[in-house]
């Protein structure tokens, strides 16, 4: 069973950088595309970015393109996620998840983290 353990998230004001790490456990990480899945109070659980098994491609949402970016160790069993320029509407619980497919849908990944909170002030 792949285990998955967030940290890194804490309070930024608008404009600033965080880079929330999620480490894994369990199956062999490179065997799993990696993605990261912001939950705003009160909405559904939406896609921001994925990355590939080996790291060579990764995918964003629009709104996020130039300002995140995704990456991952496999020797650490560690996946990234850079998010600099950071807006007010970004705040939400980070979840990251792993899934043998590379999909965009939150409802398609089969193992998830248990989320840290990234708070955005004015």
């Amino acid at each position: 069973q792949v285990q998955r353990v967030e940290s890194g998230g804490g309070l930024v004001q608008a404009g600033g950088s965080l880079s929330p790490p999620c480490a894994a456990s369990g199956r062999p990480f490179s065997r799993y595309v990696m993605g990261w899945f912001p939950q705003a109070s009160g909405k559904e659980r939406e896609f921001v970015a994925a990355i590939s098994w080996g790291g060579s491609t990764p995918n964003y949402a629009d709104y996020v393109k130039g300002r995140f970016t995704i990456s991952r160790d496999n020797s650490k069993n560690t996946v990234f996620l850079q998010m600099n320029s950071l807006k007010l509407e970004d705040a939400a619980v980070y979840y990251c998840a792993a899934d043998p497919l590379f999909r965009n849908y939150a409802g398609d990944y089969e193992f998830w983290g248990q989320g840290t909170q990234v708070t955005v002030s004015s």
